[in-house]
């Protein structure tokens, strides 16, 4: 199966996330080495991902974001409980009527 092309709104997003991890870990004062040890990864790994490498594995974003304490960040990217658009169209296929298969009357618990 060929392989699609990166739309450029994702390289960019990726560009930036590895941009923003590099200023963290120098505001922390954390050399990427250190980085790469707490995060499991190889030096190389770090320098790429921070570089935007599309070929980073997610895995290594969220185990840096844990090393800043940012997991969270993560956790709630597609806030499902609010995903107005999904909810709108789980609302436009909610039955009209809904009826009872015994007969009997419906209503509260």
């Amino acid at each position: 199966m060929p392989q699609l092309p990166v739309p450029i709104p994702v390289e960019r997003a990726i560009r930036k996330l590895g941009s923003d991890i590099s200023l963290a870990r120098r505001r922390r004062h954390i050399s990427q080495a250190s980085l790469a040890e707490r995060m499991g990864a190889s030096l190389s790994t770090v320098r790429r991902m921070e570089k935007g490498d599309m070929r980073i594995p997610i895995h290594f974003f969220a185990r840096a974001l844990h090393v800043f304490g940012e997991i969270q960040a993560l956790e709630y990217l597609l806030d499902t409980p609010n995903d107005e658009i999904g909810l709108t169209l789980m609302d436009e296929r909610l039955p009209k009527r809904v009826y009872s298969r015994h007969g009997g009357t419906s209503g509260a618990l």
